[in-house]
């Protein structure tokens, strides 16, 4: 499995570059970490869970974040982690995506 937490600041740019067109969102901070660009986009899933619900479904699918993974968050996660748990699952997936992109951009 990858680690989401060994990434390089390349890797996690680039995903804060597509997440920012993803979730149609100003520019993100400057983020060097997988942390960092976690808590960048909590305000913004948390908005989209109490807000545009469907908008946030759609970017799910997009991500290609799973349905069993989402199910998983939104009905078994306490209310107050849910944003939390969904920005960290949208990063990873994000993440996982570009790491199989260079990887297979290489061979």
């Amino acid at each position: 499995m990858i680690d989401p937490e060994n990434k390089d600041i390349t890797d996690i740019q680039s995903g804060a570059a597509d997440l920012e067109e993803l979730l149609q969102l100003p520019a993100l901070p400057r983020v060097t970490d997988r942390q960092s660009l976690i808590m960048a986009i909590v305000p913004h899933v948390s908005q989209m869970l109490n807000r545009d619900f469907e908008k946030l479904l759609q970017l799910c699918y997009r991500l290609d974040l799973g349905e069993q993974k989402l199910q998983e968050i939104l009905t078994e996660s306490p209310p107050e982690e849910v944003s939390l748990l969904l920005s960290t699952a949208i990063v990873d997936r994000q993440l996982l995506k570009i790491y199989y992109r260079n990887k297979y951009r290489s061979v």
